[in-house]
């Protein structure tokens, strides 16, 4: 197929799936006390975004909680854009980032389910590349003579290379473990592969097998912000035969009525895109470089979704129920409790202390360590632009905080504000 047919027929796959939606229920809502939540202690999540808006550190915010399935609390608040002033909206669509990351899990999870992809595949069974894969290591540029002072521009350090001890792993590249494009080295030496992501799409990965990796697969834990988990979406598409898009489209969005959630949006959708700010000593400003990371061709696994509260929901909620919602079941209960499973412990090194790292998540191993009212197993992640969500198995509770400028303290202080609101 050409790349014009083929760019025609993903950007009409919404409307061929849209016949399978209807087969899934509509998200279910309930009383708080019906579910064990407390309806007054649940209004201090207003509050708290109400106190974030006035000091100036974002512009507004949607927030969800749900528990056994049903969504209990859906708050809209503040405005999508400072300039015009237009209100925030239950349905206002958001930069999600990187919490487009267990998607990606998911989907390479559902092929391990199936047999075609395991753990312990080497990476280089799909992407080939990557069998001559070499580790960089950096050589401290030279002290001075003694007793001579320096003259000019002091040389810097240098590096050079030498064979992994073992094959990159799916598991290493799930646990962010791999090495690959982890760090200031890698990334650096990568570039000019990665800026063609825009015009070759997830076939870019293709080429970085090429680029030395940061450190030596499964010596510690250091996030890799594009690369890993676009190759993994790169593992989807071969092991498949689908594209990304294609495969999270029809196996999890239309099953379980993600209506709207979505790589690039249509220009109906645009109007209802909150603008994505960055502060700054003077305040809010807008973020200019938002969407630089995707694109109408670009199906990224590690960061390209956008959605609403209520769609990316039902994804947390099929999590926190175990792989299955309103009889929908996207995974086995036992590969969801490997997902939340910390096969990264906190003792190694990138790790806080409580908080390992399952299959494309964090996981709460400890809440008295990691300082959280966070339950012990629960998992999830965040995104880029503020966006944070978890689901809990053991309570069956989600939470959902979209706003589209980062906060780590008001991560902390949302985590907070749901828990709290727990009675039961």
């Amino acid at each position: 197929m050409s790349k014009g047919p083929r760019v025609r027929a993903w950007r009409s796959l919404p409307l061929l799936l849209a016949a399978l939606w209807p087969l899934a229920a509509p998200a279910q809502s309930a009383r708080p006390e019906s579910v064990g939540l407390s309806v007054t202690r649940l209004q201090r999540i207003n509050q708290l975004i109400d106190r974030y808006m006035a000091s100036g550190d974002i512009s507004g915010a949607v927030t969800l909680v749900a528990r056994n399935g049903r969504v209990v609390h859906l708050q809209a608040q503040g405005v999508t854009n400072l300039e015009s002033k237009a209100p925030m909206q239950k349905d206002t669509i958001f930069r999600i980032a990187s919490m487009t990351k267990p998607v990606a899990g998911v989907a390479i999870l559902m092929l391990i389910e199936q047999g075609t992809v395991r753990l312990t595949d080497p990476i280089s069974k799909f992407i080939p590349s990557f069998k001559e894969a070499k580790v960089a290591i950096v050589r401290p540029a030279p002290p001075p003579p003694a007793g001579q002072p320096a003259e000019g521009t002091p040389p810097g350090p240098t590096t050079y290379t030498v064979p992994v001890d073992r094959a990159i792993t799916v598991l290493d590249v799930l646990t962010h473990t791999s090495g690959i494009m982890s760090g200031p080295v890698s990334q650096a030496a990568g570039q000019s592969i990665t800026d063609t992501r825009a015009t070759v799409g997830l076939k870019w990965v293709d080429g970085i097998g090429s680029v030395p990796l940061e450190f030596q697969p499964g010596a510690r834990w250091a996030y890799s912000p594009s690369a890993g988990f676009d190759l993994l979406s790169r593992i989807v598409e071969i092991a498949s035969g689908q594209s990304f898009n294609e495969f999270v489209s029809e196996r999890i969005f239309a099953p379980l009525g993600m209506r709207e959630t979505f790589f690039w949006p249509a220009d109906a959708q645009r109007a209802r895109i909150v603008t994505a700010y960055t502060r700054t000593a003077t305040g809010l400003v807008p973020n200019e470089t938002a969407d630089a990371n995707t694109g109408p061709d670009y199906f990224s696994g590690a960061g390209g979704l956008r959605s609403t509260a209520e769609s990316y929901a039902r994804f947390a909620m099929m999590l926190a129920n175990r792989g299955e919602l309103n009889g929908v079941r996207i995974l086995s209960p036992r590969s969801v409790e490997l997902m939340g499973s910390a096969y990264i412990p906190d003792t190694l090194p990138g790790r806080p202390p409580g908080e390992g790292y399952g299959l494309s998540v964090r996981v709460v191993t400890d809440p008295v360590a990691r300082r959280t009212p966070l339950s012990k197993g629960s998992f999830g992640w965040t995104g880029a632009h503020g966006t944070h969500f978890w689901a809990d198995p053991e309570k069956q509770l989600t939470g959902i905080l979209l706003v589209q400028t980062p906060s780590n303290q008001l991560r902390a202080d949302f985590e907070n504000a749901v828990m709290q609101a727990l009675v039961e």
